[in-house]
């Protein structure tokens, strides 16, 4: 059982309750953790929660999103979130959602709504892994490292995060090289039932770890190797129903890095390895070698 939640997971919450203004315009607020700039998760997230407000015919479930990062967000203001409405149609509803800054654009994202209907089904097998029972949590990969990571270490954690295989500060330092990463992670206590509010966390986790591949396939890692790595587009289709506060796989890889940008992908399967979202992320990547 997880617990009831925990203080971060309860500033997440706090954040994805965004602040409606007018009938289409919400702010979001930034946590105490102060990051160089706004953690695309959380856009991710708030974005689906203010486009989610503004549908007239219930809830339908959200079936695609795809985000475009345009600059750096200033985490010590408020973030405006626009919300312009293309469609409510029977069985669908279409959201653009504009993240905006001191009347500068931050990040605009479609949101696709659809109602579910039986038809063909198929599906990739889930990777094979121990169970998040079985592998430590997230801190104990911290220790010998908090200065090198100290960014990681310091950030919000509202998700409880399990490594199948070394995160890529240990597999650099074992000289390893992963061309995919498998991660459990699930909120970090109970989310209410709001199907929403799920999805808004599993979209502020889909933004960690999915690069990783990136440059562990090149033996490098985040926080020790002279990277400077910044979202450029994002994009998660979902299958099928879940629950964020339960354990789910983020099974990710690499298919291609090539003019100074990356592409991560991945698929999000529950416990009983049914694939329940799909994700592609790519970003701008740029390292920095030691001088000879």
């Amino acid at each position: 059982m997880v617990s009831e939640h925990s203080e971060d997971l309860a500033q997440l919450l706090a954040l994805l309750d965004v602040e409606r203004v007018s009938d289409d315009v919400f702010v979001g607020q930034h946590p105490e953790q102060k990051t160089a700039r706004t953690f695309g998760g959380q856009l991710l997230g708030q974005g689906v929660v203010a486009a989610a407000r503004t549908l007239t015919r219930g809830t339908p479930p959200i079936h695609a999103v795809h985000a475009h990062f345009i600059r750096g967000g200033d985490v010590n203001k408020p973030m405006e979130y626009r919300v312009a409405r293309f469609r409510d149609g029977k069985s669908f509803a279409n959201r653009q959602v504009t993240a905006v800054q001191d009347d500068s654009e931050i990040f605009t994202m479609l949101v696709a709504f659809q109602d579910n209907t039986a038809g063909l089904e198929h599906a990739v097998q889930v990777p094979q892994v121990p169970y998040p029972e079985e592998l430590p949590p997230l801190g104990e990969h911290f220790k010998g490292f908090e200065d090198r990571i100290a960014t990681f270490v310091n950030a919000l954690h509202p998700i409880d995060i399990r490594f199948a295989n070394d995160p890529t500060w240990k597999a650099r330092e074992a000289g390893e090289k992963l061309v995919d990463n498998r991660v459990w992670m699930r909120a970090d206590g109970r989310i209410p039932d709001d199907p929403i509010l799920h999805v808004a966390a599993l979209c502020y986790a889909s933004d960690t770890t999915v690069l990783d591949s990136v440059i562990t396939t090149h033996g490098l890692s985040w926080g020790i190797d002279r990277l400077f790595a910044a979202t450029v587009n994002h994009s998660m289709w979902f299958h099928r129903e879940f629950r964020f506060d339960e354990w789910m796989l983020y099974a990710t890889e690499s298919p291609v890095a090539a003019g100074s940008r990356g592409i991560g992908s991945g698929r999000f399967f529950t416990r009983d390895g049914t694939l329940a979202t799909s994700v592609v992320q790519e970003a701008l990547i740029k390292y920095f070698p030691p001088k000879s």
